[in-house]
């Protein structure tokens, strides 16, 4: 009796604590990564100049002050980059850049993924597709990014989509794959949910299409 006790305490105590881990560990984690972001963006206090830095001007360092400075500077440029102006010297800008060696590579390559994933007439990452990877038979969630190269694309005889398969828990890593697209299948769930999906290592389902639910 003495024994079964025992084990049943072993048993109660194992449980308290990973019901501890659950609890605890996503609040840590999204502090942590919370204290990163505003701690990076305090960074951008440098720009200021001194007697307009917060420590000057109140007396003491205001964390978080560097991200209203961050997200106002990015209202300013985008405003002064959406008039006829604005376009002119973002225009002039690029030219610059693009001839500087090293750098123009740089810069447009950046600015291309940029301008792919953020403008809203792009179509990279706004649909979450089912494909085979990395071999026959193994299913993955992936991202469709566009269509292949021109060069590439001459060389496929079917009609192919450029897939981005993300890696697991890391999504910011992951391979280029370019599948038919008769063997992609659309998903009806979110980016965001798909995104979750991965992160989570399938942990955390995303829930199914209303129509799909009611009829269960």
């Amino acid at each position: 009796m003495g024994h079964l006790k025992k084990q049943d305490a072993v048993s109660a105590l194992r449980r308290w604590l990973l019901t501890g881990l659950l609890v605890i560990v996503p609040g840590v984690i999204t502090a942590w990564v919370l204290h990163w972001i505003v701690s990076t963006l305090d960074q951008t206090l440098f720009i200021l100049p001194e007697a307009w830095q917060p420590k000057r001007l109140f007396g003491m360092h205001i964390p978080g002050f560097g991200v209203l400075l961050t997200f106002g500077i990015l209202l300013a440029v985008g405003a002064v980059a959406s008039n006829f102006v604005g376009r002119k010297l973002v225009a002039w800008g690029d030219a610059v850049i693009s001839r500087i060696p090293v750098v123009r590579s740089i810069y447009s390559s950046v600015k291309q993924v940029s301008d792919t994933v953020f403008s809203d007439n792009g179509n990279a990452f706004r649909k979450a597709v089912l494909v085979q990877w990395p071999r026959e038979g193994v299913w993955t969630v992936g991202f469709i990014t566009g269509a292949p190269a021109p060069e590439i694309e001459r060389y496929l005889r079917d009609a192919y989509v450029s897939i981005f398969v993300p890696t697991t828990p890391n999504p910011t890593g992951g391979y280029l794959v370019m599948v038919r697209k008769t063997d992609c299948v659309e998903l009806e769930m979110s980016v965001d949910a798909a995104l979750k999906y991965i992160v989570s290592m399938g942990v955390v389902a995303p829930p199914l299409p209303l129509a799909e639910s009611q009829e269960r």
